[in-house]
């Protein structure tokens, strides 16, 4: 059966507030979330997790859209790799990638060339040509969230057996936090670590754009424990000071372990680049 691609609609997010803007740290310290949402500069794939002061901190702009329902629709069918094209504003025509999504209201992570993101501003109409959820590669793997036509620029192969992926690392289930529990088509899953901690977690060196495997977890519904199966998934955005939140991680591939194999790479690893994406930022 052949997979459709649906044209949506979103908008460049801006970041809001409540009346008093703190959140609150792991060791109790309030903090202002910068980074959290809108037109992010100087974020980068290939940027550490922990590189910036900020929290949650994407590459690119993130979409939102006015009508709550639609807004669910977006951050549901964006798939990685989707093309999005500015429809206004003095950007209008340029185009990017969909690099992943996040979950709470849902919000759309797309990534820009520097120039573009210089152009936009909040509330820019963005047009994200939705394709890829729904689609099989394989019988006994997942495939979510991810555009199947983008596969071919990743670390990741199809046979006839299952699907093997290149990873920085593998991580048991018991890091994921927030996100748990949700719905993985619009959802990313926080890793529960810090700079401090990665290293002993085995993610040291952690970057954006780099895949991870996650040991004991089934995303394919809601997100939850299951022995002896995988899931791999994308980091799209960086750290966070919050308890049980960190780097993001959109769930792309799911199935058992002996389907699901993994080549675990290290400081070699190399995932998601602004060259898989066509262009340098």
């Amino acid at each position: 059966m052949k997979t459709v691609a649906m044209n949506l609609s979103g908008a460049v997010e801006t970041p809001e507030m409540p009346s008093s803007p703190y959140l609150v740290d792991v060791d109790g310290r309030p903090y202002v979330p910068i980074g959290t949402a809108g037109i992010v500069l100087g974020v980068r794939l290939g940027d550490g997790v922990f590189d910036h002061d900020a929290d949650h901190a994407a590459p690119g702009v993130t979409l939102s859209h006015t009508d709550q329902a639609a807004r669910h629709g977006l951050t549901a069918l964006a798939c990685l790799g989707n093309e999005a094209v500015v429809h206004g504003g003095a950007a209008a025509g340029r185009r990017g990638r969909v690099l992943g999504k996040r979950g709470e209201q849902g919000r759309v992570i797309v990534v820009f060339p520097d120039d573009v993101l210089e152009l936009l501003l909040p509330g820019d109409p963005i047009l994200v040509r939705a394709h890829g959820q729904g689609a099989v590669v394989s019988p006994s793997v997942a495939l979510i969230n991810t555009d199947p036509d983008f596969l071919d620029r990743l670390p990741i192969s199809v046979g006839n057996d299952g699907v093997r992926a290149s990873v920085r690392a593998a991580v048991p289930s018991a890091l994921a936090g927030n996100g748990i529990g949700r719905p993985a088509h619009m959802w990313d899953l926080d890793l529960q670590v810090t700079a401090e901690t990665a290293a002993a977690a085995g993610l040291a060196g952690l970057l954006l754009g780099d895949l991870v495997a996650v040991d004991d977890l089934d995303v394919r519904h809601n997100a939850g424990y299951r022995r002896g199966w995988r899931t791999v998934g994308l980091i799209v955005h960086g750290g966070s000071p919050q308890p049980g939140h960190g780097p993001g991680l959109m769930p792309m591939l799911c199935g058992p372990r002996e389907a699901l194999t993994i080549d675990i790479q290290g400081d070699q690893h190399r995932g998601v680049t602004a060259e898989h994406l066509d262009f340098r930022p």
